[in-house]
Formats: C-alpha cells, structure tokens, sequence
C-alpha cells in the first residue's frame, strides 16, 4: 500500500482512491500540503477540504465538456470527481457540516458519470421494512436469459458507488454474472437518507435483497450468492448461515469477531489501526447510538462463534497476509468453522505478490479477479 501521507487511516483512503480510478497527479496537487502531517483525527477536515475542492474541480471541468457535447469525456471526469468526494467524504466527523453536502455531491458525480458515460448501472430500492435500501443492480441477463446474481453489502464505513467503481461488477458482467450492490443498514444512503443502522443479525437485509431480485426476470432465482467486504467479512457468512435461499458465500476480507476486538480497543488492549480517525463516534453513528457501553452491547453480537457450521453452501474467504485491522487467525477461524459447507477456499495474499492489505486495498485487482473467477465458477 502506498505510504504517501504520514498516517494510516489517510494513506488506507488514498490506496482505495486509486484502486477505483482516482488519478495520482490530481491526487497530489490536492493533497502535497497535507503529506507532513501525523494526526489524522485533528486534521480530519484538512483532508476533507483537500479532496472535496479536487472533486469540485474535475466536476466543473466534467460539466464544460457535457455541454460542449462530449459526454464521454464528461463522464470520466465526473467518474473521477466522485471518487474524490467517496475519498473526502469518509474521513471528517459524522456531524461535519461540509460532509453532508459533499456526499449530496457524491451522489450527483456518481449519477452524470452513469448518464454520460452510458455505462449499465441501474439504481434501485429493495423493499425493508417500512423503508427501503438503496442500491445499483447491475444486471449481466435478460428476461428470456436470467443470468445469476449476488448480493454485495458494504463494511463499515463504505459506499455501494465505491463497491461499483472498483470494478468487480465489470468483471463478474463479463463473467456473465449479475452483480446488486447494497447500501445495507448502517453505510451509504441507508444510514445517511434513511436512518437505517447496522444490527449483527444480517439475514434480514439480505434476506430482503433475495426477496428483490426474486421479482426480478433477469435473475436466476436458483443461483444468488452472497458476499461483503471488511465489517462484511461478519456479515456475509452470517448471513449465509441463517438465509437459506443463498447458492454460495464471500468474505472479502474475514471478521469472525468484531464484537470483541471492539470491546478491546475500547479497553486499550487492541492496538490495530483504525479505518477512520474519528473511529469510535463513527461506530455510535453507524450503530445509531449515544453511549459506548450501548454499542457494546451491541457489537458484542457480532461474532460467528456457532454460526458457521450452518453454512451449507460453498464459501470463498480472502484476506491479506499483513491486514493491519484484522489479524489473518479471523480468516483461518472463519474457514476452519465452515466444516458443513460443501466446497471451501481460503485465499490469503502475500506482500511478495500484492494485495496484502485490508480487504487487498493498495491492489485490490488481485483480490476482486480471483473472487470474480471462484464466483462465476460457482454460481455457472
């Protein structure tokens, strides 16, 4: 992972930049005032202002070529907007004034990068509850041809247009597998527009994005998959375990028990890095909390202790050998307990090959190819 800035949660943002697009001059004239500094929490909103005015940039130059009538270009530019928005908009405190506006931006990139570009991206609502989960299907079938499908939930702190400008939903098209990207409770739009907090018991969203696609022609109601990255690494076997209507399961990135490395870094006992500066509020944030000792209670739920022996369906489990926030034991455990499941695979990237890294971010090509492959093995 590339080490430009001085702390980690800053350089963990700028290698996921990359990793979706981001192009590394227009990175740097944002960001090289910024490369000195060694607290990221007090300049949180430095870092926000750096890559917000970049985005605010490529975004007027994107709107210039639109009306001048070259939409192509417009599109790539406004591709690269949104990831600087995706980048900023992540790191300052939840309640930043500035955020909130620069994730409507975010939105917008995202939404004239589709238009102009004209790449197949649909946004949709999966039904949940009295609301509904924001997502982007993007569909490899037809109704004469329904194609198979899965289901893709977010982490911690992540967003269903950087789970799409990653990649892997090209790959998998290609691969002629369909592809749902899920702000699910607790992340994106969900969290953000709907107030939809994360929960342990990740059967019911999923659940609810099953019930989607069921009514939907182009999918293969025989062949839906599951899968999530990071916090997800937690949420996809989970739900696997408990939603049987699921043909297989991925963990980009294992997180067997969430729930006590977090009581441990509230004790002062874990000392791995943190995805963002402002970790714990985020958690309260995300969880829809006030108190610690309410999100403990919480987060205590989130293990796979017992669960994982009821996943019946084949499991794919990636992980990076030098995963700075969660120790590999997560993934060998979380393979280990997969003991029902009728085909397994344990997948860990070493430095000397790349993507050794959280969820293999720094080179996250690695990761999502290998996952694209084992996918549309299983699901064809």
């Amino acid at each position: 992972m590339l080490e430009y800035f001085k702390v980690y949660s800053w350089n963990l943002a700028l290698s996921m930049a990359l990793d979706a697009g981001a192009n590394m001059d227009e990175v740097d004239r944002a960001c090289r005032a910024l490369r000195h500094v060694d607290d990221d929490q007090q300049h949180a909103n430095d870092f926000f202002q750096a890559w917000a005015d970049g985005g605010a940039k490529l975004a007027r130059a994107a709107a210039a070529d639109e009306a001048a009538g070259n939409l192509l270009s417009a599109g790539e530019k406004y591709r690269r907007a949104c990831v600087m928005y995706i980048t900023g908009e992540r790191i300052p405190a939840h309640d930043y004034a500035p955020r909130l506006a620069a994730y409507d931006e975010l939105l917008r990139t995202f939404a004239k990068y589709i238009e102009c570009a004209g790449v197949t991206c649909e946004k949709v609502k999966v039904p949940y509850g009295d609301s509904f989960l924001p997502a982007l299907m993007v569909s490899a079938g037809s109704d004469r041809s329904p194609a198979p499908c899965i289901v893709h939930f977010n982490g911690l702190d992540g967003v269903k247009e950087y789970l799409y400008l990653c990649g892997l939903p090209a790959m998998l098209a290609q691969r002629g597998v369909s592809i749902l990207l899920v702000d699910n409770p607790g992340v994106g739009e969900a969290l953000r527009k709907n107030r939809l907090y994360n929960a342990p018991e990740a059967e019911l969203p999923a659940g609810a994005c099953v019930d989607f696609l069921e009514t939907r022609p182009d999918v293969d109601k025989r062949r839906i998959g599951m899968m999530a990255l990071s916090l997800g690494g937690y949420h996809a076997p989970r739900a696997a375990a408990f939603e049987p209507r699921f043909a297989c399961c991925v963990a980009w990135g294992a997180n067997y028990d969430w729930g006590k490395r977090f009581r441990a870094r509230i004790e002062g006992t874990y000392s791995a890095q943190k995805s963002v500066p402002h970790y714990f509020e985020h958690v309260k944030w995300v969880l829809g909390q006030q108190r610690i000792e309410d999100c403990l209670a919480i987060t205590d739920r989130f293990t796979l202790e017992g669960v994982l022996d009821r996943v019946r369906v084949p499991v794919y489990i990636t992980h990076g050998a030098d995963d700075r926030q969660i120790p590999v034991a997560d993934a060998t455990r979380t393979y280990d307990e997969c003991v029902n499941a009728p085909e397994r695979e344990l997948r860990i990237f070493s430095a000397e090959e790349g993507g050794e890294q959280h969820c293999s971010i720094g080179n996250m090509s690695l990761a999502t190819n290998a996952m694209a492959d084992w996918i549309a093995r299983v699901l064809k």
